[in-house]
C-alpha cells in the first residue's frame, strides 16, 4: 500500500477532506484495484477485525460493495437489517450500535434515511472512549462520502490508472444533472469534484429540484461551482456528465409535470451530448431509471458510459476506506 499518514478516525463527510486525504484514498484504491485483478483477491490487512454493516435503509450496491470489500481485506462481517432486528421491539439506534460494540465490532458502516445518524453513532462511540470507527454509507439528504470518492476515483483513473490524483481534474468541466435537491451523492460530489485547483462543477436541474441555496456551496470555492436551470449551459464543453435518479420516494410534493417532460428537457441522450467535448464520458451512481435520466442505449454504450466502472471502482475504494481507518487498530 502507498505510504501515507492517515489520522482521520471516522469518515462522515467530505466537506473538510484535504487534498492529501483525497490522494491517499485514490492511490490506496488503485493498489487494491490491482489486487482485485489477481487470482487470489484477498489480503490479510484487516484479519481479526470485525466490520458491522448497519444498514437501517435498503441498499444493493453500497451494502454488497462494503461487505465484499471487508471480506477481501479478511475482516469478519456482521450484517444488520432493521426489518429483522430488535428495533421492531422498540430498541433505539444507539442501543443497537452498542450491541454491536459489545460483540467486538471495530468498524461500523452506517446507512440511514435520516441525516446525522452516522454522526450521532460516532459521537457516542467517542463518548464511550472506544476505538470504533464509523463510516457514513449515506444519511438522508446529507452526504454519501464513499460514493463521492468512488466517482472521483472512476474519473481520475481514466487519466492515470496506477497513480490517480485529484490534480488529474485540472481544467476539467463536470456536469451533474438531475434530482440534486434529494441527492446525498450530489452533496458529496460537490466537495470531491471541486478539490482540484481549477476544476469546474456545473449543476443542472429544474428549479424545483435545484434550489438557489446550492449556490451557497460555492462560496468557499469561488469560480468552481455553477448552478443552471437549463441543461445546455451545463453540458457545453463538459468533459464528464453525471446524471442522478429522480428520488420519487423522497419527494413530498408534485415537483415535476411528468417523467416524459423531464426526459425531454433534462434526460441525457446522444443528441444532447453533442454540446459536450468529443470524448465526453457519462456516469450515474445508480439505480438507474432507464429512459428517464438517461437513454437506455447510451447507458449501455462503453464508448460513453462509465456506469459499470463505477460499480467496479466501488469495491476498491471501499477497501481503501476500511484499510485507512482500520489499519491502525490491529
Amino acid at each position: 500500500m502507498p505510504t501515507t499518514t492517515w489520522t482521520r478516525h471516522h469518515i462522515l463527510s467530505l466537506a473538510d477532506f484535504t487534498a492529501t486525504e483525497y490522494n491517499a484514498v485514490l492511490q490506496t484504491a488503485a493498489s487494491f484495484q490491482e489486487v482485485l485483478t489477481r487470482r487470489m483477491k484477498k489480503v490479510p490487512t484487516l484479519q481479526g477485525q470485525v466490520v458491522a454493516n448497519l444498514f437501517f435503509e435498503p441498499s444493493t450496491r453500497t451494502r454488497s460493495s462494503f461487505e465484499l470489500a471487508a471480506k477481501r481485506l479478511s475482516a469478519d462481517t456482521l450484517n444488520f437489517s432493521a426489518a429483522n432486528s430488535s428495533m421492531t421491539k422498540g430498541e433505539t439506534i444507539l442501543d443497537t450500535a452498542k450491541t454491536y460494540l459489545a460483540m467486538g465490532t471495530d468498524i461500523m458502516v452506517v446507512r440511514h434515511r435520516e441525516a446525522g445518524v452516522p454522526d450521532a453513532i460516532a459521537t457516542e462511540m467517542d463518548r464511550l472512549g472506544v476505538k470504533v470507527s464509523v463510516l457514513n454509507a449515506g444519511d438522508g439528504q446529507h452526504e454519501h462520502p464513499s460514493q463521492g470518492l468512488l466517482d472521483l476515483f472512476t474519473v481520475c483513473s481514466l487519466f492515470n490508472q496506477d497513480n490517480p490524483s485529484i490534480e488529474d481534474l485540472q481544467g476539467k468541466k463536470i456536469a451533474i444533472v438531475g434530482d440534486i435537491l434529494h441527492s446525498r451523492v450530489a452533496r458529496s460530489n460537490i466537495w470531491s469534484l471541486t478539490a482540484a485547483t481549477d476544476a469546474e462543477l456545473h449543476l443542472a436541474a429544474p428549479p424545483t429540484l435545484l434550489p438557489k441555496l446550492f449556490a451557497d456551496y460555492g462560496k468557499d470555492r469561488p469560480g468552481k461551482l455553477f448552478v443552471h436551470w437549463e441543461l445546455e449551459p451545463a453540458l457545453q464543453d463538459a468533459d464528464f456528465v453525471m446524471t442522478l435518479r429522480l428520488q420519487k420516494e423522497r419527494m413530498t410534493a408534485h415537483l415535476l409535470p411528468s417523467l416524459r417532460e423531464y426526459h425531454q428537457l433534462f434526460g441525457i441522450t446522444r443528441d444532447k451530448l453533442k454540446n459536450c467535448k468529443d470524448n465526453v464520458k457519462v456516469l450515474h451512481p445508480g439505480p438507474v431509471n432507464r429512459g428517464v435520466e438517461i437513454s437506455s442505449d447510451l447507458m449501455d454504450d462503453p464508448e460513453f458510459s462509465l456506469i459499470q466502472n463505477q460499480v467496479t471502482s466501488g469495491v476498491a475504494v471501499r477497501m481503501a476506506l476500511l484499510y485507512l481507518i482500520g489499519s491502525g487498530k490491529a
